[in-house]
């Protein structure tokens, strides 16, 4: 990376895909080793981070990275599944309304591809501005963080 870089004259750009327990508990630690030398983005992989937290715990750790990124000015995709119903069959589900009205939060909103994607891409710039008269970023109190614990600790 620091090779290819240094051929187009600027650091590469990084986007670490956070996907267990251990990378949320390593986050502040990842931050500082990779945002210090790259512009530097994260990608919370919900799929993934919900298999192996347990879905229980997922709303919490989604907030707990947005925290963490949003306290050291890291932008944060929000990735997986979002609308994935009506990209693929162009009907979306009601979770995934609400489940689009808070990747807000984030700076970026990823969908999948899918037949209807353009249609979800109109539905999810429609919820978003909408989301955008009621909420900015995370304005919620912030709690103490509890940093990502295993399933067997909650």
């Amino acid at each position: 990376m620091k090779r290819l870089g240094e051929e187009k004259g600027k650091a590469m750009p990084i986007m670490t895909k956070i996907e267990t327990v251990d990378a949320v508990n390593n986050l502040p630690e990842i931050i500082v080793t990779a945002a210090g030398k790259n512009p530097f983005s994260v990608m919370i992989a919900r799929g993934d981070l919900a298999v192996e937290a347990r879905f229980l715990r997922l709303a919490e750790l989604q907030e707990e990275i947005l925290w963490i990124c949003e306290a050291a000015h890291i932008p944060v995709i929000w990735a997986t599944q979002v609308l994935e119903s009506m990209v693929k069959s162009g009907i979306p589900s009601r979770s995934e309304i609400t489940d689009a009205a808070m990747a807000g939060r984030a700076e970026c909103v990823m969908l999948n591809k899918g037949d209807f994607l353009i249609d979800g891409i109109v539905a999810l710039d429609d919820i978003l501005n909408r989301m955008q008269a009621h909420q900015y970023k995370k304005t919620p109190r912030l709690r103490a963080l509890r940093i990502a614990r295993k399933p067997q600790d909650s």
